[in-house]
């Protein structure tokens, strides 16, 4: 089989199943609502520390860092389901019918980054609905949401590795924690300037900061970091890609 044919096929049905089955969509729905609820509305009044300069309010600086952690962790949820495929044998069936072990990659991918473009839809809508201003142009709204989609790539790859390895979903908490610890330890409740001393180091190694950093700048209009915000995460993408297909191929080995 060629590469769309197998990509097309394992994307559709990854994605039917996570819209036909409840446990899993409304999760993916709830997941970026809640914490935006909780960072955007109840921490509101740090936008008024001395220091906090993001133009656009604190509605918007936790928008950009809801986006890119719904990003994240649509692709890991999806990376749950390659690992539930693996329990349940569709996927050894798929490893025996494709032999273009690429394409089995690129449909979950696929399959991540439409699920994720869902979640996207609905924060962005609620964001709008409560007043977030937004300062970019078109341009810069499509270079945050296409840096979102990039770090939804990224969290589906690294969990697409540990499932083809372990192929169990009790694998979920290694596939959640880095990511998690990535996330939080960027600049997430006040600028990178407001950070203490030990977490503005750690901030400034994270790669994700970088991106952070310069959606919220593409948010208002204002980018900045662009080069680190989107060189980082495409070099990860990249070596990411070696990692989830060398699991795939230690999984076909794996029988």
């Amino acid at each position: 089989m060629r590469l769309w044919p197998v990509a097309s096929g394992v994307a559709w049905r990854t994605l039917k199943n996570v819209l036909t089955t409840p446990s899993i969509l409304l999760p993916t729905m709830a997941f970026p609502l809640f914490f935006f609820t909780a960072f955007a509305g109840g921490l509101s009044q740090v936008q008024n520390t001395p220091g906090f300069d993001y133009t656009n309010g604190y509605t918007a600086f936790q928008f950009v860092f809801v986006l890119l952690q719904s990003a994240a962790f649509g692709g890991v949820f999806t990376g749950f389901g390659v690992a539930r495929d693996f329990e349940g044998g569709f996927a050894k069936r798929l490893l025996l019918a494709a032999p273009n072990r690429k394409g089995i990659v690129l449909g979950y991918c696929l399959a991540a980054m439409l699920r994720w473009c869902i979640s996207a839809t609905l924060l962005t809508t609620i964001a709008l609905l409560v007043g977030m201003q937004v300062g970019g142009g078109p341009v810069d709204l499509v270079g945050m949401y296409t840096l979102a989609l990039i770090v939804n790539v990224c969290g589906f790859l690294w969990a697409a590795g540990i499932a083809t390895r372990l192929r169990t979903v009790q694998a979920g908490p290694l596939m959640q924690m880095p990511v998690f610890l990535l996330l939080f330890l960027a600049p997430v409740y006040v600028p990178l300037a407001l950070l203490g001393d030990t977490i503005h180091t750690a901030a400034r190694l994270n790669p994700i900061t970088y991106a952070l950093e310069a959606g919220r700048g593409f948010l208002a209009g204002d980018p900045t970091h662009v080069a680190l915000g989107f060189g980082l995460p495409l070099l990860l993408a990249m070596l990411l890609t070696v990692w989830a297909l060398r699991g795939l191929r230690s999984a076909e080995q794996a029988g």
